[in-house]
Formats: structure tokens, C-alpha cells, sequence
């Protein structure tokens, strides 16, 4: 079932008790980002307000006791997306998010698939789908799925990646 608008915002914010989200690409082209991210590439700075939307939801999830995270999985070097997307998780984690790092740059990959997706509750299987340059072309419930797999691939890849945190301290001199 594809998800979109209202559908996508019902699902995600049903989930019990875990969302997971599994990034794979480089960059996304996202429209809502766009003149944040240019901002960021003339600035190189990023302010995102405490009442911005997403950290709102985070920060809710958190209090109400539900866990969030993500694993980006990339190599370097960073792509100017990802400098960013290091700036906005900077803001995602201070809010409750739990962002991890697995950088394949000098290992293998462990066995990850280089296909995007949410798993809510261990259950539920998000596909996201993108275009070659990272614009979405949508989101789809996988309901006929075995949620096995993809609870095996969120393991491993928390079993690799570092906190955000950590990783961004190795970047810096």
C-alpha cells in the first residue's frame, strides 16, 4: 500500500513502542529542505528553532516513553548533504533521536541491503523509494512482507554504527 499525506503521518505516528529508519543514500532531494540546505551550503550554518515540527515530535515520542533512531549508512568523503544532514541530526539527537553512523569508507558492508526503509514496533515495513539523484518517489507499507529480515538488518546495522556523536568527533581535528 503505498503511503502518502495523511496516511504516512496516521501510520508513522501509531507506532508502540520503536521506529527504526535505515538511510542509504548520499543525499535526498527533499523539497520542505531545500532552501534550508542551500542556506547551509553558503553559511555553513544551520538553525533549526525548538518548536521546528519534527524535534517537536521527537521530543514526544521521547516523554511518552517511544524510542526513534536511525543508522545512515554512507563513505566518505561527505557529501555536502550529508554535512548538513550532520548539522540537522546535531538538533535530532539533542531532541531524543538516536543517530548512529556506519561508515563503510575502510570495511565491507556487512551485509546491509541499499534499500531505505522505517520498521515501526518490529512489525511493520516501510519501504522508501528514491530516484538516482535522492528525490522520493514514495513510501510503501509492506504488508505481505516477514518483518524478520528487516529486524535482523536494523541489528546488525546498530551493531556496526557508532553514535552520531562519536562519528562526528572522529571528523573533526
Amino acid at each position: 500500500m503505498r503511503l502518502d499525506g495523511d496516511a504516512w503521518r496516521t501510520l508513522f505516528d501509531s507506532f508502540e513502542t520503536s521506529a527504526f529508519r535505515l538511510e542509504t543514500l548520499p543525499a535526498y532531494d527533499v523539497a520542505s529542505e531545500r532552501e534550508e540546505y542551500e542556506t547551509f551550503l553558503k553559511t555553513g550554518q544551520l538553525v533549526i528553532p525548538p518548536e521546528d515540527p519534527w524535534l517537536t515530535r521527537v521530543r514526544h515520542f521521547r516523554a511518552i516513553g517511544r524510542t526513534i533512531g536511525r543508522v545512515h549508512v554512507l563513505t566518505r568523503p561527505l557529501s555536502d548533504y550529508l554535512r548538513y544532514e550532520f548539522a540537522v541530526y546535531a538538533y535530532t539527537t539533542a531532541a531524543g533521536e538516536d543517530v548512529r553512523i556506519l561508515d563503510l569508507t575502510d570495511q565491507p558492508n556487512p551485509g546491509l541491503p541499499s534499500q531505505d526503509f522505517w520498521l515501526f514496533d518490529e512489525r511493520q515495513v516501510v519501504r522508501m523509494d528514491y530516484d538516482e539523484s535522492g528525490v522520493q518517489l514514495g513510501r510503501e507499507l509492506l504488508e505481505a512482507v516477514d518483518p524478520a529480515p528487516y529486524v535482523a538488518w536494523k541489528q546488525l546495522a546498530l551493531t556496526y554504527a557508532v553514535p552520531f556523536a562519536k562519528y562526528r568527533a572522529t571528523l573533526e581535528p
